[in-house]
């Protein structure tokens, strides 16, 4: 099945799938909805489009990313790690040695190259033109989540710009705190491309923001790709379509044609304003900090527009599969730079930057200590404050099986790295904003050379013998659950099955 073209055609799906509601009651914007949203959320319920939001005439749709079921439809793909699967297969290009070999090559190369965005003449999203005094931030249902926030947050943009150097495009997400009828701050954290983009500009950066897009489209804009990789790209690679483009009204940038709704402006230089506080992620308001304030010169949407928004808080919120997402697809590009990790897992109880659990191929003496420093120097995963290192048959998604791991194989006076680094922007723990301590913990199996006694052997039981207790089991008459039936005792252990029950 192919992921949907367009929002729209989002909803249509969500709807045939049973996976959306239609709230046609007035509901408030302010507040109202995280508390509905959030409910909703941590009991895995559905996507909600809210019909009548007050104060404004166009739906607000929330928790359309919110189970692993709704992402996977969303990629058209049976799993995440099917998605990440697509990755790898560009990923691991090497030269061709045969005919065979040099055709599959060259299918790759024109996936690549039909991925790229296409320019059109005109979309959809240019429906209706705003400009100057028409702009009205007002009238777009924008939430005020948490009690604490001074002001309604754009919280599903993506936020358009482009390198002034190269002309490189990029697409982040990055939320925007309304400020008045035709302005907003606009949160570039210091470690974000977006904020690279507004450093270099001699003076004026212009900057798109669109809204209500296709799913996988905006998946892509909250993706941690590389500076020089456009993010619209890898939309089309992950949709088997090029994203299609329009030119901005007012901007000298291209906007995705099918979006439900583009502001269109530009940031100037050392024009900041205070934003925030936020209740983010982390579980805790973000404090009030200076961000440059974009001003917005068009609103451009499509008639009978849709906003589309997203509640963070204390995790698990709906962001949680945004993350899990981009675990499973950077898979493959976590393995090209560091080959000897099996596989990884950020906590989303962790807010994805505060810990990362990663199983190794162990092959010599400190090698959990490599990988720990190689995790810390790689991309986005530089931000990790706690990093798990566990063998290859530890199955790194069940977190019971993890914790007995580290509390049998650790000897904290050998096993526990003490360092230091970057850490996220968002992070309010360090004396330092932006900078402070790094723990690694090597709960691997350890060896002679390592200084260690004989390491035990682990208590298994033979596959003689469970294969002989699964036919047996009907004469026992024991009423277990289907896992303990079947042989698997180690807790409940398959990739992402408790986000919910965190």
């Amino acid at each position: 099945m192919a992921p949907p073209a367009d929002l729209r055609a989002w909803i249509a799906l969500l709807e045939r799938e049973g996976e959306l509601v239609r709230v046609g009651a007035e509901v408030d914007p302010d507040l109202e909805i995280t508390e509905i949203v959030d409910r909703t959320v941590k009991s895995g319920g559905p996507a909600l489009l809210f019909e009548r939001p007050k104060g404004s005439s166009h739906p607000l749709l929330v928790n359309q990313f919110g189970t692993e079921r709704r992402m996977c439809l969303a990629f058209g793909a049976p799993s995440l790690d099917a998605v990440g699967a697509r990755v790898q297969d560009v990923l691991e290009m090497q030269p061709p040695q045969g005919i065979a070999e040099k055709v599959r090559g060259l299918k790759k190369l024109k996936s690549i190259a039909d991925s790229q965005p296409k320019r059109v003449r005109s979309g959809p999203c240019q429906e209706v033109v705003l400009r100057g005094e028409d702009v009205d931030l007002d009238a777009l249902p924008i939430q005020r989540c948490w009690p604490g926030d001074p002001a309604p947050f754009i919280t599903l943009p993506a936020v358009i710009t482009r390198d002034p150097r190269t002309g490189t495009r990029n697409v982040g997400m990055y939320r925007m705190q309304k400020l008045d009828r035709r302005t907003t701050a606009m949160h570039w954290q210091i470690h974000k491309d977006g904020r690279a983009d507004y450093l270099l500009a001699d003076g004026r950066l212009d900057v798109a923001v669109a809204l209500g897009l296709d799913p996988v489209t905006t998946y892509a804009a909250s993706a941690p790709l590389p500076k020089h990789v456009d993010e619209l790209m890898l939309a089309g690679l992950l949709r088997g379509e090029p994203v299609e483009l329009v030119r901005g009204a007012t901007v000298d940038l291209d906007v995705p044609a099918n979006a439900e709704i583009v502001l269109e402006g530009y940031v100037q230089k050392d024009d900041l304003a205070e934003e925030g506080p936020f209740g983010d992620h982390t579980g805790y308001y973000t404090a009030a900090e200076p961000f440059p304030v974009f001003h917005v010169t068009a609103v451009t949407m499509r008639r009978d527009a849709i906003y589309p928004s997203i509640v963070v808080g204390r995790p698990p919120q709906e962001d949680a599969w945004l993350g899990k997402a981009t675990e499973r697809i950077f898979l493959p590009a976590v393995r090209m730079t560091v080959p000897e990790i099996v596989d990884y897992d950020l906590p989303v109880a962790g807010a994805f930057h505060n810990c990362a659990v990663v199983s190794i191929r162990k092959a010599f003496p400190g090698h959990a200590r490599k990988v720990m420093h190689a995790i810390w120097g790689l991309g986005m995963l530089s931000l990790t404050k706690a990093v798990v290192v566990v063998d290859e048959d530890v199955d790194v998604h069940d977190y019971a099986e993890v914790f007995f791991t580290v509390g049998a194989n650790v000897d904290p006076k050998r096993d526990v790295l003490i360092s230091e680094g970057p850490l996220d922007h968002l992070d309010h723990a360090p004396t330092l904003q932006f900078y402070g301590g790094k723990i690694g913990i090597d709960a691997t199996r350890k060896g002679p050379a390592e200084g260690t006694r004989p390491w035990p052997e682990e208590i298994r039981m033979t596959d003689e013998v469970k294969a002989l207790v699964d036919r047996r089991w009907a004469e026992y008459g024991i009423e277990l659950g289907g896992a303990a039936r079947d042989g698997e005792t180690s807790h409940i252990s398959r990739p992402l099955r408790r986000l919910l029950r965190l």
